[in-house]
Formats: C-alpha cells, structure tokens, sequence
C-alpha cells in the first residue's frame, strides 16, 4: 500500500545549507552533510536536495557533493539543479541517487523529459514547476531560474503535458509561499490533482505539523514537502534540524485513512 510521504528539502548555495524566503535573502543554516545524517537517525521517508546555483549560473552539477551526499543518506534521496541532459542525469543515479529532479530544461528543451523517462526509467525523472500567483485573478504562472524568469506558461496545463511526456512525479513548488510558514497553497494543489495520475509532492509554506496533517486529511497519498519547517524551531527561528517522531507520524497519516475507511 501507498503512503504519504514527509520530505525535508535542503537548499544547497555556495556549497553551504540555506533557507529562502520567497526565493530570496538565502539565509545560512549549516552543513548539508550534516544535515543528512542528522535527518539519518530520524529515519525521514525521502529526502530532496537542490543546488539552487547551478542552472542560474550555468554550472554542471557537482558531482563530488552529490557523491558524499548520496554516501551518506541512509533514505531516498531526489538531487536537482543544474541537470540538463540525460548523461548528466545517468551520472548522478550511478552515484546512488535514487531519482532526478528537473526544472528549467523540462521548460526550455521538454524532449528531454521523455529522454530522460526512456533512459533512467519514469521512477526516477521529476519535474519541478515553481509557480507564482498573477496579481490579479486567479491564474498561475511557472518560473525558472529562481523565480527569475517567468514563462507564462499555465501551471494545470503544462502538469498534465509533463506527465504524457514521461515524467514519474510532480513537485509543485509555491514561490510565493517559501519560506512564510503560514500553510501550503491549497488552490493550485487541487487543481493539478484533478488532472494528473502522477505522484504529486508540494513544497512551499509549511510551518506546523498541523499544515501537514491538513495537506495529508485532503489528499492522502502525496508528498508533503517542506525546508523551514525542517531546519528552524519556535518563534525566532533557531536553527534546529527535526522531523516528526513516529507516533506524529502514524497521527499525520491515519488522519486520512480514518477518515476514508
């Protein structure tokens, strides 16, 4: 059986760990190696972590962090950043990552979506689409670059153009949300849900296990994704890496399947 899924996503910038507000004013948190063995005996379902410099700055992927990450983390492990062709992709899998995620080249050159799902398998391809809200109305646009960039492309439409193109998730990811605490963007959630088959994690405003819970009551079997809720602790934000216990857990996850038995 299928269950959701609780990941931590770690920002990598300057080699270091860092938290983003609205994909801005990246703010250092410590090592991500050290990260990863803390989120170890934790035992996190699945980790994410993105090189947030790589495709901005045009750089090919570090390998050799990806290789000491992948060394220790002792769960599934998800890179992204800077990954442009399907060699590049075959090269971090080889080093033990389990799945490879996409953004800017799943816009730029979306062939390599379906390259990728015929070389390494659809279980290891996902695409991430950052999405930011218009000003007004209720439309989304998807951008790249970090944030930069905006495609004008629709977020619902191009979701379900990814999936026939092979890839095996979806990572929505709320610009407008990171960072800020105050809950996941529910409306875009659901409307990418009702068109696509595809696993579907969310990243991006997440402060309490109770937005979790909420997320996991209405959807069920998702990814609930988050980064500042991972790495900061109370009020002011002390950095602290945490993940919920087994029992918090079990409560997350039985909130749904309660509710639908």
């Amino acid at each position: 059986m299928l269950y959701p899924r609780i990941i931590p996503t770690l920002l990598i910038h300057k080699k270091g760990l860092v938290k983003t507000v609205k994909f801005k004013d990246a703010k250092y948190v410590g090592d991500p190696i050290n990260a990863v063995k803390i989120f170890n005996e934790k035992e996190v379902d699945e980790i994410v972590v993105v090189d947030i410099d790589a495709s901005i700055n045009g750089n090919e992927p570090d390998y050799k962090l990806i290789e000491n990450l992948a060394f220790e983390c002792r769960m599934p492990l998800c890179y992204g950043g800077g990954v442009k062709t399907v060699e590049q992709a075959e090269r971090i899998l080889n080093l033990g990552v389990e799945k490879v995620a996409v953004s800017s080249v799943a816009i730029e050159n979306p062939p390599t979506i379906s390259a990728l799902a015929q070389r390494v398998g659809n279980q290891s391809v996902v695409v991430v689409l950052d999405v930011k809200k218009r000003m007004f109305g209720n439309r989304y646009d998807i951008f790249t670059h970090n944030g930069k960039i905006n495609t004008k492309l629709n977020p619902i439409e191009y979701a379900v153009e990814v999936e026939k193109k092979g890839a095996g998730e979806i990572v929505i990811n709320s610009i407008d949300n990171d960072g800020m605490m105050n809950g996941y963007d529910l409306n875009i959630i659901e409307s990418i849900r009702e068109v696509i088959n595809i696993p579907l994690t969310v990243l991006g405003g997440a402060g309490s296990l109770e937005n979790i819970g909420e997320l996991i009551k209405k959807y069920g079997i998702i990814g609930a994704a988050a980064g500042s809720l991972f790495v900061f602790k109370g009020k002011y934000r002390a950095v602290l890496i945490n993940y919920p216990t087994s029992i918090e857990k079990d409560t997350l996850i039985n909130s749904y399947f309660l509710k639908n038995c």
